[in-house]
């Protein structure tokens, strides 16, 4: 009775010894999850007079961006903390002043009501002015004072009214104050001081800037901008890429920015061991008008300038961006030969602009560079020189062989017969 009592004793203090194991890092988890600062984002939408004007697909320019804001609403991650404001949504007379403070809070940036979100979307008119210095300086009081990843997606069609506040200077002030805010800017139909504008705008936060013609690209990048708040934040690190391999930056596993003049040709320099894959992408962005028919180039190269293997990619004018990738596995050592092999990744453009377009700064450029393990069985892609090519240099030595081997033996016959005759 007793070893039974001592037993059942044991069993509780076990019993609640795993139980209390068992909360701990249960109630830890869940402090630690309730503390991550949701990300958050505020949709800036320009709803000034010259939205009326119907050259997207047939529509105005507003009715495109009433239907990207409802697919884009549809889609929003539960996690993502989302609000609205306008700019030129409710002054419509010619007082300057009055309508550069024609800005408001549309939805509050907080836990998405889908349904009340929506409606006042559908309310929204084109009206006013294009307060957007204004509009951003609001816009960035409209976050909480978390950590978490904080974006505004301005759209507008149009450069801001309301000069002398630069919007530019109101985005590098926004910048300044270290509070992790990013601007992204869509230009609708965008002309080019507008573009240069919206461009200067994201340039400042670290954003993107990208023109849009259509309804489908509308929602998309939009969709894509409030599905990046969402996921982990990784920053490109500036770089100023060489004209030579031989003074190329050296760089890591990561992702780069940088900046390359119209026909324009740059270096950097990874490290690669043996038994390692290398791994290699680029973007050029057209953050203004170009010519049509054009393409990027990226090439990894020996230090001697010796090819190893190329990605390649060409557009006609109808693309924001064009990218391109490459792969090289360095195979495993054979002696106790452990040192790195420099590779080159020459970056190139055949972008041209029109005469009217400024050519200064040069596009945008967004490296990743990557190393990982390499397949069991690399190859030596750079052996013969060639990159992907080497396998047609050996298909016509076989291929050369074998027709020689058959013209010989054809110029004997004919011999033979013209003898026997």
């Amino acid at each position: 009775m007793i070893i039974r009592q001592r037993l059942a004793a044991g069993l509780c203090a076990l019993l609640a010894a795993l139980t209390a194991g068992g909360l701990a890092p249960t109630a830890a988890y869940a402090d630690e999850t309730d503390s991550k600062p949701a990300p958050q984002v505020e949709l800036v939408l320009d709803v000034s007079g010259s939205m009326r004007a119907r050259d997207i697909d047939g529509g105005s320019r507003m009715a495109a961006a009433k239907q990207a804001f409802n697919e884009v609403l549809d889609a929003t991650p539960e996690e993502v903390e989302l609000g609205i404001r306008t700019l030129g949504a409710d002054y419509p007379g010619d007082d300057r002043k009055t309508g550069c403070k024609d800005t408001r809070q549309l939805y509050p940036v907080g836990p998405l009501d889908r349904t009340d979100a929506k409606t006042a979307v559908a309310t929204l008119q084109p009206t006013g002015w294009t307060p957007i210095g204004p509009a951003l300086l609001k816009a960035a009081d409209d976050f909480g004072s978390g950590d978490g990843t904080k974006r505004i997606v301005l759209i507008s069609d149009g450069e801001d009214t309301c000069q002398p506040l630069d919007p530019c200077e109101v985005a590098r002030e926004i910048a300044a104050k270290g509070i992790g805010l990013t601007i992204d800017t869509l230009g609708l139909v965008a002309d080019a001081k507008t573009r240069a504008q919206l461009s200067c705008i994201a340039d400042a936060t670290g954003g993107t800037y990208t023109a849009v013609r259509h309804k489908n690209q509308l929602s998309q990048k939009v969709g894509q901008l409030v599905d990046r708040a969402a996921d982990p934040v990784v920053n490109p690190v500036a770089v100023d890429g060489a004209g030579q391999c031989a003074d190329a930056p050296q760089l890591k596993p990561g992702l780069y920015s940088d900046r390359e003049k119209f026909g324009e040709h740059r270096f950097y320099r990874v490290d690669v061991d043996p038994g390692q894959e290398l791994r290699a992408s680029v973007s050029v962005a057209a953050d203004r008008a170009v010519d049509q028919d054009y393409g990027v180039l990226l090439r990894a190269v020996t230090t001697h300038g010796r090819e190893i293997v190329r990605g390649q990619e060409a557009g006609d004018g109808r693309t924001d961006a064009i990218s391109t990738g490459l792969r090289y596995p360095r195979p495993e050592a054979d002696d106790d030969d452990t040192n790195p092999e420099t590779v080159c990744l020459q970056v190139s453009n055949s972008y041209s602009a029109p005469a009217s377009v400024k050519t200064s700064p040069g596009l945008p450029v967004e490296l990743t560079v990557d190393l990982v393990d390499g397949p069991d069985q690399a190859s030596d892609v750079a052996a013969f020189g060639l990159g992907n090519g080497w396998w047609l240099l050996v298909a016509l030595v076989v291929v050369g062989f074998l027709a020689g081997v058959v013209w010989g033996w054809l110029s004997r016959w004919r011999v033979a017969v013209w003898r026997t005759n």
